[in-house]
């Protein structure tokens, strides 16, 4: 499982990065908001460089915008895998999602702490942040579903009260084999 869970993991945050980024280029017409260079200024810290100063170039940004999303999208993978599907595992994600950022960006002091933040950067944040993490978790979903239901998706059948059918299962499978 968790040999499919990384490439699943990989393409679906990959997937999921593309669509939050067209949502946050769409936001940002309306808005007038510049783009962020917190993702690349995250990235030359961790890497303890600082060749771009002031200058930092595009690639640098996209980098680390695509590669957290990809790496990110594997703890949605191993969800989806596990039997954790549907919008409810989405939810949970968009917790994930939202402190793998804040860790990084805090402790390379590149960030503040969100509660230190003015209300309209939050709500940005966590749209753009909720997008990321339902467009993976559509495209982790409807590749684990290819390899039938997940241990949490038997066990639910197994016991009275559960319900099984929570989370897409492929047409025709069952979550009791």
């Amino acid at each position: 499982m968790l040999k499919r869970a990384l490439w699943q993991g990989l393409v679906a945050g990959a997937a999921g990065a593309a669509v939050m980024t067209v949502g946050e280029k769409l936001e940002q017409r309306v808005t007038g908001r510049p783009d962020s260079h917190v993702p690349g200024l995250v990235l030359e810290r961790l890497l303890g460089t600082s060749e771009w100063a002031g200058r930092q170039p595009r690639a640098v940004n996209l980098v680390m915008h695509f590669g957290q999303g990809a790496l990110a999208g594997v703890v949605r993978s191993l969800m989806a895998n596990a039997g954790m599907r549907g919008p409810v595992a989405s939810v949970m994600f968009t917790a994930v999602r939202l402190s793998n950022d804040q860790i990084l960006e805090n402790a390379t002091g590149v960030g503040a702490p969100p509660q230190t933040w003015p209300r309209s950067e939050l709500v940005v944040d966590l749209l753009h942040k909720s997008v990321y993490a339902f467009a993976t978790g559509l495209v982790a979903d409807a590749l684990a579903a290819r390899g039938g239901p997940g241990p949490g998706q038997r066990h639910a059948s197994m016991r009275p009260g559960r319900r099984s059918d929570v989370g897409p299962l492929p047409r025709g499978a069952s979550a009791g084999r």
